[in-house]
């Protein structure tokens, strides 16, 4: 299964740090959290999204070992 890790506001939409999911690609997974969470369906167009430590904007498929990082937008630099 795929995990997921939230970081920041991405985390407090959620409403939590981490977890398993079951999407097989990204673009199934982005339609579920938005579904399941419309607070962080607002910013997930918003946010870098990670998988495997690489930034992906378009699809890609999601494996059982696969780590996908959503990353809101931070301020400062």
């Amino acid at each position: 299964m795929p995990r997921v890790r939230y970081f920041a506001a991405a985390a407090e939409f959620a409403g939590r740090d981490e977890e398993a999911r079951t999407e097989t690609d990204l673009d199934g997974l982005r339609a579920a959290l938005t579904r399941e969470s419309p607070a962080l369906g607002r910013i997930l167009p918003r946010c870098a999204v990670l998988v495997d430590g690489r930034r992906t904007d378009g699809s890609a498929p999601l494996g059982a070992d696969t780590l996908v990082d959503v990353l809101p937008p931070f301020a400062g630099g």
